[in-house]
This record gives structure tokens, C-alpha cells and sequence, in this order.
């Protein structure tokens, strides 16, 4: 080996933001169909359920690219109350589809020697 070090890019895209609103208020816009469709639309969601729920601290959707190739991801939000009396809101999108995974790297020259064999 020639002993680079190839460095895979983040699967992970990790936002967090200091919201003023009180935590009921941001676990409502992100876990009411009603109020979720105004900022996520219900088009680019795989599932219009969530894939999981944690009340008042965790929701997880399964998104999907309205284009191709149409790749599916999982995007959670996590809802913790800040010292000011606000919310922290902490966005993980993960790609999640197994389409991007990779092979297993195989060496391009195993450098031994090829034999044909006589029929």
C-alpha cells in the first residue's frame, strides 16, 4: 500500500439552533401533520408517519428526493429546553439509503502472475 489515508465524506449533516419558543410550542410545529406541512411538505416525506417518537424530546421522518434518483434519508429532531427558557433544536439528517453504500475496495493488481491452463 502506498499509505494514504482516504477519508470518507460525512454521511451526517448535524444543524442546531437556539429557538425562543417554549418547547411545547416547537414539538407541536414539527409533530402536528397540520403545522409540519408549512415547512416540510408532506411530498417529501417517504412516510407521512413518524418512523419514531419520542414525546416532547425526539421525532424521526423518513424523507425521500423528489427527483432521481430519488434517495431516501432520516431526518430527527431533538427538542431539549435551554437555560432562557427557550428550546434547543438539534437537526440530524442522515442519509440512510443503501444504494450509497459502497463495495469493499479489491486491489486492481493482485501483482501474481496469470497462468492459462490447457484444455
Amino acid at each position: 500500500m502506498n499509505g494514504i489515508e482516504v477519508e470518507e465524506p460525512p454521511k451526517d449533516m448535524v444543524l442546531e439552533y437556539e429557538l425562543e419558543a417554549s418547547l411545547e410550542k416547537v414539538w407541536r410545529a414539527i409533530s402536528i401533520p397540520a403545522f409540519r406541512e408549512k415547512w416540510l411538505p408532506k411530498r417529501q416525506l417517504a412516510e407521512a408517519e413518524p418512523v419514531s417518537s419520542a414525546p416532547g424530546e425526539e421525532i424521526r421522518y423518513r424523507m425521500r428526493d423528489d427527483e432521481p434518483p430519488f434517495l431516501e434519508s432520516i431526518v430527527t429532531f431533538q427538542l431539549r429546553p435551554n437555560a432562557v427558557g427557550g428550546t434547543s433544536l438539534k437537526i440530524i439528517h442522515e442519509l440512510a439509503d443503501a444504494r450509497l453504500e459502497r463495495p469493499p475496495r479489491r486491489a486492481a493488481n493482485t501483482n501474481r502472475f496469470c497462468l492459462m491452463r490447457a484444455a
